[in-house]
C-alpha cells in the first residue's frame, strides 16, 4: 500500500517529504493522483484502440496501436498532472479559476478526442451493421448508375432492338390465334371465320400456307433478337456491368470487419437516425451521453484541485517557496520575517472575516 500511495502521489504531482509530514491531507491527493492516473489510462486505451484501426491489416497493427497508445496516455497523463500540480491554491479563487481555465477547455477537447474510440468500440455491433447497409446500397445505387449510363450509351439500338421485340410478340400471337382457326376449320368447329365443314379444305390449306409465311418472319425477327441480344452481352461485359454483382452476406460481413477508422466513426454519426432516416433519440442520446461522461472525467482532476480546500500542505510549499526565493545565509533572515508577516495577515483577515460575521448575526437578531 505504501508503494501505491507514493506512485498516486507522483501522479498528483506533490512534493513526497513535504506531504508525508501532512497525514491529513495524504488522502486528498491519494485520490487526485488515482484521478489523474486513469485519465491518463483511459486516453491510452483509446489511442491505442484508434491507431489499430488506421493500421488494421498491416502485420505490424498490433504493435503500431501499443506504441502510439502508451505515448498518447504518457502525453495526457504529463499534460494533467503537470496543470493539476500547477494550480496555486494560495492564490485567489479567481486567479486558481484562471490558471485552470485552458486546462478545462483542453480537457473538453481531449475528452472529446478520448471519448470517441471508445464509443466505437461500444456500439461496434450496431456500426457493422449500418456499415454492412451502407455498402449493399452504395453497390446497388453502382450498379444502377452502370446500367443507366449502358441505356444511354446505347439509346438507339435498345429501341430498335425493344421494337424488334414488340413486333416478334404480335407476329407469335397472331400465329398462335391462326393455328387456333386452322384447328377449327380441320375438326368442323364453326366461327365468324370457319365454315363449320369438318376436314382438309381450301380454307384450311390457305390458313396453312399462311401460317407457314408468318412463322418464316417469326424466325427471321428472333435470329434479329438473338443478335442484338448478343450485342449487348459482349458490350456490357466490356463496360463492366457483368462483373458487378450485389454483395452477399458474407461479403458485406468481411468488408463491415476491415472498415476503417473514418467509416467507422461515419457509421457511429448514422446510428444517431434510423434506417427510415428519421432521428433516433436513444441512441443520440447514449452516444451523447457517453462523450459528456469521458470529458466530464478528463476535466475531474482539475475540479478536485479546484474544490478542495486549502490546507497544511499548500501552506507548507509556500513556506518553502517563499525561503527558497531568500535562500541566501543573508537574507535567509528576511525570508522567515515574510512568512511571519504572510501568517500574521492570513490571521488577521480571519478575524476580520469572523468579526463581521458576528457582526452581522447580532444585526439580524436585533432586527428580529
Amino acid at each position: 500500500m505504501n508503494a501505491l500511495n507514493n506512485f498516486f502521489w507522483y501522479c498528483a504531482g506533490v512534493h513526497r517529504e513535504t506531504l508525508a509530514n501532512q497525514p491529513t491531507e495524504q488522502i486528498k491527493y491519494l485520490g487526485i493522483g488515482a484521478t489523474i492516473f486513469f485519465t491518463g489510462l483511459f486516453a491510452a486505451l483509446s489511442g491505442g484502440y484508434a491507431m489499430y484501426f488506421v493500421f488494421k491489416g498491416d502485420d505490424l497493427a498490433i504493435f503500431f496501436s501499443i506504441f502510439f497508445g502508451l505515448i498518447w496516455g504518457l502525453a495526457i497523463f504529463n499534460m494533467d498532472r503537470y496543470i493539476v500540480s500547477s494550480i496555486d491554491k494560495n492564490g485567489s479563487t479567481t486567479k486558481q479559476f484562471l490558471q485552470a481555465t485552458p486546462r478545462i477547455l483542453l480537457a473538453i477537447m481531449i475528452g472529446i478526442v478520448i471519448s470517441r474510440p471508445l464509443e466505437l468500440k461500444i456500439f461496434d455491433k450496431e456500426i457493422k451493421d449500418r456499415l454492412a447497409l451502407s455498402y449493399l446500397n452504395a453497390q446497388r445505387a453502382k450498379i444502377d448508375t452502370l446500367n443507366a449510363a449502358f441505356d444511354n450509351k446505347y439509346k438507339i439500338e435498345n429501341n430498335n432492338l425493344q421494337y424488334i421485340k414488340t413486333q416478334r410478340d404480335s407476329l407469335a400471337a397472331k400465329i398462335k390465334s391462326d393455328e387456333q382457326k386452322l384447328n377449327f376449320e380441320i375438326f368442323g368447329n364453326k366461327t365468324n371465320e370457319t365454315s363449320g365443314v369438318q376436314g382438309y379444305g381450301p380454307y384450311a390449306k390457305r390458313k396453312e400456307q399462311e401460317i407457314a409465311q408468318l412463322k418464316v418472319q417469326l424466325d427471321t425477327l428472333n435470329a434479329q433478337i438473338n443478335r442484338g441480344d448478343s450485342f449487348f452481352a459482349d458490350r456490357k461485359n466490356f463496360d463492366g456491368l457483368m462483373s458487378e454483382k450485389i454483395l452477399t452476406s458474407k461479403q458485406l460481413d468481411s468488408l463491415a470487419n476491415v472498415a476503417g477508422f473514418a467509416d467507422r466513426n461515419w457509421a457511429l454519426n448514422q446510428l444517431k437516425y434510423g434506417i427510415d432516416g428519421k432521428e433516433d433519440s436513444s441512441t443520440s442520446n447514449a452516444i451523447l451521453f457517453i462523450g459528456f461522461l469521458f470529458i466530464f472525467f478528463e476535466c475531474l482532476p482539475v475540479f478536485v484541485k479546484l474544490m478542495s480546500k486549502k490546507g497544511p500542505y499548500d501552506h507548507s510549499i509556500l513556506n518553502q517557496e517563499t525561503l527558497a526565493v531568500y535562500s541566501s545565509d543573508k537574507d535567509l533572515d528576511a525570508g522567515i520575517s515574510v512568512i511571519d508577516n504572510t501568517h500574521d495577515f492570513r490571521i488577521q483577515e480571519d478575524i476580520k472575516v469572523k468579526n463581521h460575521k458576528i457582526r452581522k448575526k447580532t444585526e439580524q437578531e436585533i432586527v428580529d
